[in-house]
């Protein structure tokens, strides 16, 4: 015998759905990870590394940076790994590009890198020594 579906049969069946697809959710990761390197696999030289995604379709600079990191670099090693978390309107940017800049304690700058944000996939930036 088949019983009629009521109303708290429908609710259970929904906030079931809505608690699985709440923790699917929540089990992906909203950071960005990903390795620096200097370019011709040379030590990345001691520095202050500012790392930050940046959306290209804004015009203003001062709203085009969408979240911000900073490392220090000691000298020593060929590779940096980073984590920058990435907020949750960045989602709805087609195309973010991950930014990487090297500069001196004097704000010099020293090296320049960048990447296009790909979902799910580790970012590998490059850092290219600046020519003055």
């Amino acid at each position: 015998m088949k019983y009629p579906t009521n109303r708290r049969t429908l609710l259970l069946a929904a906030a079931a759905a809505l608690a699985t697809a709440t923790r699917r959710a929540a089990a992906q990761s909203t950071n960005v990870h990903g390795a620096l390197r200097f370019a011709g696999g040379a030590v990345i030289p001691a520095g202050q590394i500012e790392i930050y995604l940046e959306n290209p379709a804004i015009q203003d600079s001062t709203e085009r940076r969408v979240a911000a990191i900073r490392l220090q670099s000691d000298g020593g090693s060929k590779t940096l790994d980073f984590s920058l978390p990435q907020p949750a309107n960045a989602t709805a940017a087609p195309l973010l590009r991950i930014v990487a800049r090297l500069t001196r304690q004097d704000g010099w700058l020293l090296a320049r890198g960048s990447a296009v944000l790909k979902a799910g996939a580790p970012a590998d930036i490059t850092l290219n020594q600046a020519v003055y």
